[in-house]
């Protein structure tokens, strides 16, 4: 385990920080580039990333065949934190969910002609993609091994039936992974599918309200009524939908966290160009022991979220699926993210509750981060389960570390 960054890496770190402060911040800072449910339009979006696949920056978790980086994890990691300084920096690189998990487990799980027909698009950005796994109650959730929808088979197809709902993206995607149950067993039960919007058998029932701000797409609430999927679209062999589930969750739920991460260091600045400024009473804000108190406990959390991103990101590079790991960092980053706008907009007063900085946009989107992907209770309770099965193991740094 090593902290420092290689040349390659480092150098890429900068150059998506300059891509990302020249090309990428004057749309944001244009509140007219907003869309109405407060996100960027595509046609909006596209000539930046169109100089994004130029300069080199474009889909970093994909393969180099398809147009993409094909970088390991701990530089995704590097990267992801430079390009979210921006609320649109990782969709200006192709690094933004749903599409970046995706792309991950598309690339790891898909066929040869899988990759062709589904991930290809996805990193030519061509097309947009979602992952269709959430149930209404008292279907599938947290836990996937509950999914209500199902498939059956009908000689070389299968017919789905059933019903999701915070569907990220729906409303827009081409390209669709979705998990059904094809038999009551209860660790091979699970089948994932892939399909495309314009087959038949399936409908947006709604665009859920939320409060906001919004990623490309929604999220949805989708109805199946005898979606035809064929066999040569069952993704990663029948039955094994929990372990395409895993696969892809563990990595996003990281990406997630180098993103946020981005987010609550822009807070950070947010709140400290302004305290650096503003005076009352005879003092600069900034030199009130109060205020120095509240930011520098944001960037300790902060920086306790980048190490613990940072070794889980590189345990994912040695082939370990990081649970624990990635549990912790998804749990503290998602917290530290909270803490981070709250403090800004505090800092800031009344301009920061109002729409004159992102940081009441970081905000909301921050109450988010502590449901998706797994709800705060739902990660201290993995950590838990490994703990009473660990015992004293736990605490190793690695696997291979067993005495």
């Amino acid at each position: 385990m090593d902290f420092s960054l290689s040349p390659e890496i480092e150098d890429l770190r900068k150059r998506t920080r300059a891509f990302v402060d020249e090309h990428v911040m004057p749309l944001e800072a244009d509140r007219e580039n907003f869309s109405d449910h407060e996100n960027i339009p595509h046609e909006r979006l596209e000539p930046v990333r169109a100089k994004a696949k130029k300069a080199g920056l474009w889909a970093p978790q994909s393969p180099k065949e398809y147009g993409g980086m094909d970088l390991p994890i701990v530089a995704w990691a590097v990267m992801y934190e430079e390009a979210a300084r921006s609320l649109f920096g990782p969709l200006a690189l192709n690094c933004m969910a749903p599409d970046d998990g995706n792309m991950n487990v598309l690339k790891k799980l898909g066929t040869p002609a899988q990759k062709e027909k589904w991930l290809r698009p996805i990193v030519e950005g061509k097309v947009r993609s979602s992952f269709a796994m959430t149930e209404p109650a008292p279907g599938g959730g947290s836990d996937p091994s509950m999914i209500k929808t199902y498939a059956e088979k009908r000689g070389d197809t299968w017919k789905i039936y059933g019903r999701k709902w915070f569907i990220t993206g729906a409303d827009g995607a081409a390209h669709f992974i979705l998990a059904a149950r094809t038999s009551d067993d209860k660790r091979k039960g699970i089948t994932t599918f892939l399909f495309h919007k314009d087959q038949p058998g399936w409908r947006i029932l709604r665009r859920i309200d939320i409060m906001g701000p919004e990623e490309h797409g929604g999220h949805c609430e989708l109805e199946f009524d005898g979606l035809e999927v064929h066999d040569d679209d069952v993704f990663g062999g029948i039955g094994n939908g929990l372990k395409v589930v895993q696969v892809r969750l563990g990595p996003a739920r990281l990406t997630h966290c180098m993103r946020w991460l981005g987010w609550a260091k822009r807070c950070v600045e947010i709140a400290q160009e302004y305290v650096g400024r503003r005076e009352g009473f005879g003092i600069k804000l900034a030199d009130r022991e109060s205020v120095q108190m509240k930011l520098g406990e944001v960037g300790h959390n902060i920086h306790i979220g980048r190490l613990l991103t940072m070794h889980a990101a590189w345990k994912l590079d040695q082939g370990d699926f990081a649970r624990k790991e990635v549990s912790m960092a998804k749990l503290h980053v998602a917290n530290a993210l909270h803490q981070a706008a709250d403090v800004a907009i505090q800092l800031n007063g009344a301009r920061g509750y109002s729409k004159d900085t992102i940081a009441e946009w970081v905000y909301r989107a921050a109450r988010a981060a502590r449901l998706v992907d797994g709800a705060d209770e739902v990660h201290k309770m993995v950590l838990a389960k490994f703990m009473r099965e660990e015992g004293r193991d736990f605490w190793l740094w690695s696997a291979g570390n067993r005495v």
